[in-house]
């Protein structure tokens, strides 16, 4: 794929008077949706400020004076772009020899090597159990994690945890009346969080609670041993249960550094910020002015106290000298949108410009119940573990009224529930918001992950009935140029996507743009076993070819699924 898009690219700046970066021109290379446009499209409009001329112009210049390489057949112009076509013979072979080749590296890349990016995701409060909002924040950035490690960069997994702050002054009051009502170790995650609920609750009725809470959070920070023995234990029991669902969920983490970390690191953020004299008073409060189009960035409250934008601050700092990130990437819910346009500006103070300008924000949807939204604090929430333990159930259900006696069915039920919650939600773009169906996201057919894992099981069920031997195969000897229906070449072109899919995935941060290819790839696959005879097919070498090409399209499906965070089950 690259190497065509660099003798495209050649091929326009052999014909320029005025060269233009190579490179440039490979990057604004793109695949057309529409096939009759071509195999590559490449847009003028960027050169028209350069050439002083029309892209249609300069796009009919070009396809005057262009030499085609051997594998380009023809380029056309259309509305200022270059449409380039290939010859599909050479298409079909170079694409299907080069899957076959790199197997599970087909799609990968080493272009980030020795370059770190730095995620912070997931990042729960602890005592309090996954929800829904947490699922999506968790499988996203595992994605994402994925994505950029599949480019060959270094990644580092942060879980920042929500592990400071009044409402453990709360949690606290509420562990010393009512956990004698409790069975605490059977499911202590879920107690604190009932605790934390009733809790709010008295604190509507009894003002004085609050200013118990707010004392008990003092004498925590002051370090007061009982409390702080208590604050130990909530995280501890937490981070156990996170990392029990981190394990069925496939994500990993480097650091769980979370905001009690950053306690003694906060002095520097704000002897910076003064000694540069950006940290000015407002209302009593220490503030930074971001902008006239934004509020300003409080540091210090009027009390004197820190905020979660202190703490971020400090992350900031920590991060860059700790990582080098050439990106430090914050998922979180689109309400904290301005919060980090905020940190972010104010970071110009803090770090040089390379790790400035590396910081990125990436905003997603809520997810919503079909009643409203979900609130911990009235206890109105679906918790992830039951949610997991209820798509496991109900898949198992589906497998025994599709087939018996299949072997292990806990595995299997287990593969397909959890890769339909988390295909659920990367398949949509990430600023969606969500209204979860759990019945829908466990159909087996459309547009969801058992669909795309019962096509992988597909793949593999007709190599295994056409004896298809992978490791019995020469790939060199096998003539793809029989490859000759649209069915076929249109399915291989789809194929040849995957790299340039996983790069723009990981560029704009938006898994779903795999899941919805890989949508593609099953779905063309589906149209060519229905019109073109595999198994069945009495010519020996095409039935070679056309197996090679279901194997082929299975190394791509799982490729896709494994970056996403799906696992691929053997039989369904």
């Amino acid at each position: 794929m690259e190497e065509i898009k660099l003798t495209i690219a050649n091929c326009i700046n052999n014909t320029l008077n005025e060269k233009v970066n190579v490179d440039d021109i490979v990057a604004k290379i793109e695949v057309p949706k529409n096939k009759q446009n071509g195999d590559f499209s490449y847009p003028c409009f960027n050169l028209a400020k350069i050439l002083k001329n029309s892209p249609i112009n300069i796009a009919n210049s070009i396809k005057e004076k262009i030499v085609l390489d051997d594998k380009l057949v023809k380029v056309e112009v259309l509305n200022g772009y270059l449409n380039f076509y290939l010859d599909s013979s050479n298409v079909v072979k170079d694409v299907l020899s080069d899957i076959l080749n790199k197997k599970e590296k087909y799609g990968m890349s080493n272009e980030g090597k020795n370059q770190n990016i730095v995620i912070d995701y997931s990042s729960p409060n602890i005592a309090k159990p996954f929800h829904l909002g947490h699922f999506r924040n968790t499988v996203l950035g595992s994605a994402i994690y994925k994505l950029y490690s599949a480019l060959g960069y270094e990644v580092v997994g942060i879980n920042h945890l929500g592990d400071w702050g009044r409402q453990f002054g709360l949690i606290i009051e509420g562990y010393k009346r009512f956990k004698n009502e409790y069975e605490i170790e059977k499911e202590p995650v879920k107690v604190l969080a009932d605790i934390y609920t009733r809790m709010n609750k008295l604190a509507k009725e009894d003002e004085n609670i609050m200013d118990i809470a707010r004392e008990n959070f003092k004498r925590l920070e002051e370090g007061d041993k009982d409390l702080n023995k208590l604050w130990k234990y909530f995280r501890e029991v937490s981070l156990k249960e996170y990392n029990r669902i981190y394990e069925i969920l496939g994500c990993k983490f480097d650091s769980y550094n979370g905001e009690a970390f950053y306690n003694d690191k906060m002095d520097e953020v704000i002897d910076t910020l003064s000694a540069k004299g950006v940290l000015v008073d407002s209302q009593g409060a220490k503030v930074v002015e971001v902008g006239e189009n934004i509020p300003p960035c409080i540091v210090l409250k009027s009390n004197g106290s820190t905020i979660y934008a202190t703490r971020d601050l400090a992350a900031i700092i920590y991060r860059a000298r700790t990582y080098d990130f050439k990106k430090a990437i914050y998922i979180t819910a689109n309400d904290q949108i301005l919060h980090f346009k905020q940190v972010f500006e104010v970071a110009k103070y803090l770090v040089d410009k390379k790790h400035q300008e590396g910081l990125i924000h990436v905003p997603y949807g809520m997810v919503r119940l079909k009643n409203g939204k979900m609130s911990t604090r009235e206890g109105t929430v679906i918790y992830i573990d039951d949610l997991i333990k209820e798509a496991i159930e109900k898949s198992k259900n589906i497998i025994a009224q599709k087939q018996s006696n299949i072997d292990n069915i806990d595995v299997l039920s287990r593969q397909i529930g959890v890769g339909a919650l988390i295909f659920n939600y990367l398949k949509s773009s990430k600023v969606k918001d969500i209204i979860f169906d759990l019945d829908d996201t466990l159909k087996f057919d459309g547009e969801t992950g058992p669909y795309i894992q019962y096509t992988y099981v597909r793949t593999k069920s007709i190599l295994q009935k056409a004896g298809f031997y992978i490791n019995q195969i020469d790939f060199e000897k096998i003539d793809f140029n029989l490859l000759q229906r649209d069915e076929e070449i249109d399915l291989v072109k789809n194929l040849k996507k995957l790299p340039d899919i996983i790069r723009k995935s990981a560029n704009e941060y938006e898994p779903s743009i795999l899941a919805r290819y890989v949508i593609d790839v099953a779905s063309l696959f589906s149209k060519f076993y229905n019109e073109c005879k595999v198994i069945s097919c009495e010519d020996e070498k095409l039935k070679k070819a056309r197996l090679s090409l279901v194997y082929a399209v299975s190394i791509v499906i799982k490729n896709s699924l494994t970056i996403l965070g799906i696992e691929c089950p053997d039989k369904m």
